[in-house]
Parts: structure tokens; C-alpha cells; sequence
């Protein structure tokens, strides 16, 4: 039983963690060739960057990254997900669900 509590607590360390400061690199390693780099602020949490492409993106939060992976939806919005984290973009909202947990972010314009 104490693997699963480990577990649960090493995939909720993204939304309970405190996220990257501004002055912090964040991107991904050339070789997984993401066209598209977005930067959100979240309440009292800081900021994180988005790497996507069709397939898959990258979820940066200081020296943290998680990667995922496309989910087809008749959702409005892109739905990116690994299994235990999901990440839906619709519009300049970024929304991180870790069920029962949800963050909302918001874009802003440096990257």
C-alpha cells in the first residue's frame, strides 16, 4: 500500500509544488522538435511553458518536465495527456487535471 501513497504523491508534485520562477530556463532538448512554445502563469503557483506539437507536448515547470501525449477528443480545445496528468488548452486558458485536483492558467506573452 505504501507504493501507491508514493506514487500519488509524486504525480500530484506538479500541482501542489510551487512552479517555476521567471528567471528559470525552460525548454525542452532540440531533438523532440516542438514548433510551438507558449508560456502560462498560474495563481499563486508561478510560471510553466507549454511545448507542443500535433503529437505530443512538454509540460515545463523549472527543472521539471512531463511529457504527453495527444488524446483525441470531441472536446473543444487540445487535450494532451501520460495517464495520470492531463493538460487541455482552449484558447489562452491552460487547464492541469490531476483528478479530483484542476489548475487553471493563463497565457501570457513572453516566451
Amino acid at each position: 500500500m505504501a507504493s501507491i501513497s508514493s506514487r500519488l504523491a509524486l504525480c500530484t508534485c506538479l500541482l501542489l509544488a510551487p512552479l517555476a520562477s521567471p528567471g528559470q530556463a525552460m525548454q525542452s532538448p532540440w531533438w523532440e522538435n516542438y514548433d510551438q512554445k507558449e508560456r502560462f502563469v498560474c495563481p499563486d503557483r508561478g510560471a510553466l511553458v507549454l511545448e507542443r506539437n500535433e503529437s505530443q507536448a512538454s509540460l515545463i515547470s523549472g527543472r521539471s518536465s512531463s511529457i504527453l501525449f495527444r488524446e483525441a477528443s470531441d472536446n473543444p480545445g487540445l487535450i494532451y495527456g501520460n495517464g495520470t496528468l492531463r493538460v487541455i488548452l482552449r484558447g489562452d486558458e491552460l487547464t492541469l487535471e490531476q483528478l479530483p485536483q484542476r489548475l487553471i492558467c493563463l497565457r501570457t506573452e513572453d516566451v
